[in-house]
């Protein structure tokens, strides 16, 4: 089967087409033909090396981590899905990748696809709503009545994150561009900050959660828009002495994001908040509660971009650039 590979770290042709065995299956997994792969910041920043030690790749790796497709085989231990189901699945930090003809995808990280979504809508999901629940829901336990700053709102977190946050009852805060403070208002945003006009650190007040998705000082700059007891989860670092813990690192790794993180907490804790790192986990439990949002449209995808299977390399090269409304995704099959 063909399949996009990472090659080698770091090099500019480090990803590159390749007939590669089509998976065999564990008892616990399904085999998925993709119809679909949707496209994640963290799929361009891989082949540079930037999480090389936190995620272990055997290369040649097959790239991408959410899927949409067609079960066409099953293990003997699922039970489940059966041949024929339509599901979505992210396979992040699982060994596996999703740009390719054919995907094993544990049991565990799969969910039915929601029956009004089409292929390419439901891979842009898995790991912006899987993030975007573990994050709020989990690590910041939003509760009806709370503010939440959702930075980049028309980015594919940001869609998906201001949307989940009002239907746990949330006020949601957000920054975006001048030409996307319609899309982001009708996603939910109550609070509205325009970056090309305003500096939000000097706009928001009285937070009571952040979700940290914008590099450089955007995190320490979201210190100020918080209140006491507040909770900040970065999905972009610094990772934290928690974070090595939680994956079983070693005591030097422990250390080291100690190290990384110990200016943020310390902000942190002078505002008397609460700092973590989230690395998402694929859980298809939740996926399908996600998909139940999806499918009474509670919840609606937003999609920038839809490339051919062949132009995968040109996908992420868009996504790259960080001016896309929303998802980019790569379609294998039309359906």
């Amino acid at each position: 089967m063909k399949a996009l590979v990472l090659k080698r770290y770091g090099a500019t042709d480090s990803l590159a087409f390749a007939d590669v065995p089509r998976p065999t299956i564990k008892p616990d997994e399904i085999l998925v033909q993709v119809y679909a792969a949707g496209l994640n910041p963290i799929d361009y920043m891989i082949p540079k090396g930037s999480f090389k030690p936190i995620l272990k790749f055997d290369l040649p790796a097959t790239m991408g981590s959410d899927l949409a497709g067609v079960v066409v085989e099953v293990g003997s231990r699922v039970t489940r899905f059966k041949v024929g189901d339509a599901v979505f699945a992210s396979l992040f930090d699982l060994g596996a990748g999703s740009l390719a003809e054919y995907a094993a995808v544990p049991e565990r990280a799969a969910a039915h696809k929601p029956a009004n979504l089409d292929f390419v809508q439901a891979a842009s999901i898995p790991m912006v709503g899987l993030t975007s629940w573990q994050a709020l829901k989990e690590r910041a336990q939003l509760r009806p009545g709370q503010k939440v700053f959702v930075p980049a709102g028309s980015g594919g977190i940001g869609t998906f994150a201001i949307q989940l946050a009002k239907q746990l009852g949330a006020i949601v805060g957000t920054t975006t561009s001048t030409g996307n403070v319609d899309l982001v208002r009708s996603l939910g945003a109550d609070e509205i900050v325009d970056y090309k006009k305003q500096e939000f650190e000097k706009t928001l007040r009285g937070y009571d959660a952040v979700l940290g998705t914008v590099r450089g000082d955007g995190i320490e700059k979201s210190m100020q828009v918080v209140k006491p007891g507040s909770s900040i989860v970065s999905l972009i670092g610094p990772p934290d002495a928690a974070f090595a813990q939680e994956r079983g690192m070693n005591f030097l790794m422990k250390f080291v994001f100690g190290l990384l993180s110990r200016k943020v907490i310390r902000l942190a804790r002078k505002r008397n908040a609460q700092y973590s790192f989230l690395f998402m986990r694929p859980d298809g439990r939740q996926l399908g509660k996600i998909g139940e949002m999806l499918e009474s449209s509670r919840i609606r995808p937003v999609i920038d971009k839809v490339f051919p299977f062949a132009n995968a390399k040109e996908g992420l090269a868009y996504l790259e650039q960080g001016r896309a409304k929303g998802k980019v995704v790569v379609e294998l099959v039309k359906s």
